[in-house]
């Protein structure tokens, strides 16, 4: 389910992957569109005012049957598309682009392409952006261990230092290097990277519960 500021811009933008529009519906300050492609679902909510402001964009990933074709679609529409390379889970290539709402868009071909067609990489560094800036917040607070805890796929330990901390809605954490946290991030469901900036819940219920002078109402 995705927030947006216009639902037929947002459902237009994604049209590009596949989906079409099911069922729609609502008036006034709040509109929705459902979405479907193949098993997948999208529902697509417009509400005035908005309902949920993130600080930070969301990342969604996509495999597409054709990537030439949905990088097509999506240039002619206007939207700017950059080449992230041909990494193991996508062989076929991997882009990346922004949708309307701000949120970043994944998207690869798990069918591989010969050598000679591959197309080129754009050169910029668009995998690891939002995985960076928190290695490098890690780095200058400190307190990490020393290598990557989560390790190779056959059990392999990883000699890399480890830069980020991830955590997932169970409240699991493993500390990665930087290329086996984003794989985790790919492929882990509900992980996601952990901060501790002091403005999570912790700092929250810490405020919450702190005592209040008399005549002060709790917030």
């Amino acid at each position: 389910m995705l927030y947006v500021a216009d639902a037929d811009t947002a459902r237009r933008f994604y049209q590009a992957f596949g989906y079409s529009e099911e069922r729609t519906g609502g008036d006034g300050d709040a509109r929705w569109s459902y979405l479907r492609c193949g098993e997948l679902t999208l529902l697509l909510a417009e509400v005035t005012p908005r309902l949920v402001d993130v600080e930070l964009p969301l990342l969604i990933y996509l495999y597409v049957g054709d990537l030439a074709a949905t990088v097509a679609r999506l240039t002619d529409a206007g939207y700017t598309v950059e080449r992230a390379g041909h990494p193991d889970h996508a062989p076929g290539g991997e882009c990346r682009t922004t949708d309307p709402d701000g949120n970043v868009v994944v998207f690869g071909q798990r069918r591989a392409v010969p050598e000679q067609d591959r197309a080129p990489d754009s050169g910029q560094e668009t995998r690891f952006s939002l995985i960076r800036e928190a290695a490098a917040a890690v780095s200058r607070r400190g307190g990490a261990p020393a290598r990557c805890q989560i390790g190779g796929p056959r059990g392999d330990a990883c000699p890399e230092p480890a830069e980020v901390k991830l955590a997932d809605s169970w409240g699991d954490t493993v500390w990665g290097c930087l290329a086996h946290a984003d794989e985790t991030l790919l492929n882990a469901r509900g992980a996601f990277l952990a901060t501790e900036d002091g403005t999570g819940l912790a700092a929250f219920l810490r405020t919450r519960h702190a005592p209040q002078p008399d005549g002060v109402p709790q917030p």
